[in-house]
């Protein structure tokens, strides 16, 4: 979880998205957390007709996965009272977003341990290798997926933050 800056009380933000939803089945042995990035998992076998997805983990941050950027949502958690900051456990289904450029999300943005990890409106983001998370692009990534429409001074936990998916 984390705490809660974003914009309104949606993963998507978006009035009209025009990505793609499709539900999935979390790994055995993770937890998602909406606004955090995951990929399908093509090792594990359907589940009630319905593929399972992992961490986002290629290998290095920001490197493209095999398949799409999913989104993780709060949609079909939320028929059940949860909110967006409510973990979703391994084996649980969940509703995951594919987001076109220019879809704008509230992202799960990674807390850094020390207070140098302030991040200001239009900084490029890639994603977390292992975590799904995004952080402040460095070096030279395969991805910059997403920019930061406002601005964290130094959160203490993982924060939902409203971002504009690039998707490059």
């Amino acid at each position: 979880g984390g705490n809660e800056m974003a914009r309104g009380n949606s993963i998507v933000v978006s009035s009209m998205p025009q990505g793609v939803f499709r539900e999935f089945i979390v790994k055995t042995g993770e937890t998602f957390y909406p606004g955090m990035v995951v990929q399908e998992d093509n090792t594990v076998s359907l589940a009630s007709g319905r593929n399972t997805a992992k961490i986002y983990a290629p290998g290095t941050d920001g490197e493209q996965p095999v398949g799409a950027f999913w989104v993780v949502t709060e949609r079909l958690q939320a028929m059940a009272g949860a909110v967006m900051t409510s973990s979703i456990a391994a084996g649980e289904r969940v509703l995951c977003y594919a987001p076109e450029p220019g879809d704008e999300l509230n992202l799960l943005i990674a807390n850094l341990s020390g207070t140098g990890d302030d991040h200001t409106k239009g900084e490029k983001l890639m994603v977390d290798t292992g975590t799904g998370k995004l952080i402040a692009t460095t070096g030279s990534p395969e991805t910059e997926v997403a920019v930061l429409k406002e601005t964290l001074t130094d959160p203490t936990a993982d924060t939902l933050a409203w971002c504009q998916w690039s998707g490059h």
